[in-house]
């Protein structure tokens, strides 16, 4: 009865933040959850009540998110339409992940907040934060913190990306395939793709945003790796490879493949879609009410400069490699 009341608590928290996040997508539901949730920490905590459901919906809610986010992924549409861009996303993925691994070492900052911040620069921002925090254990705090310098660069992407395109001659098809490698998060990817579109009249969107789902399709290749290395890290050296893979992890691959194999009902994976956003988004509620503001605000400063440098390295990058390949 008491994990019902802490999960109503979520959800109620979850349907406010998708509100907003409705009205104000550059931002998202997500994000508006875990900020929210974090002011309202104090008198959550208070709630003795509510923590078995809070911690629930931390962890459990969160792997289900990740599971019903495979229903959404056709590998076989996302590779066909994002063909061209595999250059742009392998370089992008690659060069942000060897610059987080690099300043995490040189910053000594914790590792599991480099890879929370590494994979979610580089792949899809909130999804791929949600499929890694529970493979390497992070806590709700590397969590919330790794959301906001992710939500902090999306939103600067999504209001300085369409004048910098502008300013450097980005070309439609250009600058659909610089926001879709170059923005993490797909609402801040939609709100620059569509501001490139008011001005120019053109249909950036529908490029911008098969490019970002190909991205995500590096979740599955990542967080198999990761799984292993984790695995392997702690000890378990001679159990078989999918032993060392959380389960979770497993169904979201299985996800992907029903949904690229059996002709699924378009308005069944949109509705799974949207149910693993909803429950990202209590997820993410959760994690704010199990967050301390003040001492996220002290600590936050090397995590903040990693998400930076990744930033600026992964816009470099699908500038140069798209001048490389003669898209621009």
């Amino acid at each position: 009865m008491n994990k019902l009341k802490g999960l109503s608590l979520c959800f109620i928290l979850a349907l406010v933040a998708s509100f907003l996040g409705g009205r104000f997508p550059v931002v998202g539901g997500a994000v508006f959850a875990v900020l929210i949730g974090m002011l309202l920490a104090k008198p959550v905590s208070k709630l003795t009540w509510a923590n078995e459901g809070i911690a629930f919906s931390s962890k459990k809610i969160l792997q289900y998110a990740v599971i019903l986010l495979g229903f959404s992924m056709n590998l076989n549409h996302i590779i066909e339409s994002g063909k061209q861009s595999l250059p742009v996303i392998v370089s992008t993925i690659s060069i942000s992940l060897i610059t987080s691994y690099i300043l995490t070492k040189a910053l000594k900052l914790d590792r599991k907040i480099g890879i929370l911040v590494g994979v979610g620069s580089s792949i899809c921002g909130g999804s791929a934060i949600a499929a890694t925090a529970p493979i390497i254990n992070a806590d709700d705090e590397d969590v919330a913190k790794s959301i906001s310098v992710i939500f902090l660069f999306n939103v600067l992407a999504a209001l300085i990306f369409p004048s910098l395109g502008e300013w450097l001659g980005f070309s439609n098809e250009g600058f659909g395939l610089f926001a879709g490698t170059a923005i993490n998060d797909t609402s801040s990817v939609t709100a620059a793709a569509s501001s490139w579109d008011a001005v120019h009249g053109s249909d950036t969107l529908s490029l911008a945003t098969v490019v970002k789902l190909t991205r995500t399709l590096a979740i599955i290749p990542i967080s198999l790796a990761l799984s292993i290395y984790e695995g392997k890290n702690k000890g378990k050296k001679d159990l078989k490879v999918y032993s060392l893979v959380p389960s979770f992890i497993l169904l979201f691959v299985l996800a992907s493949i029903i949904t690229t194999v059996l002709p699924l009902p378009e308005a069944l994976v949109t509705n799974l879609k949207t149910l693993s956003k909803f429950f990202i988004t209590m997820a993410m509620a959760a994690i704010g009410f199990k967050t301390d503001i003040v001492k996220l605000i002290k600590t936050g400063g090397s995590a903040i400069f990693v998400g930076l440098v990744c930033w600026i390295m992964i816009t470099l990058t699908s500038i140069f490699v798209q001048h490389l390949i003669g898209i621009i």
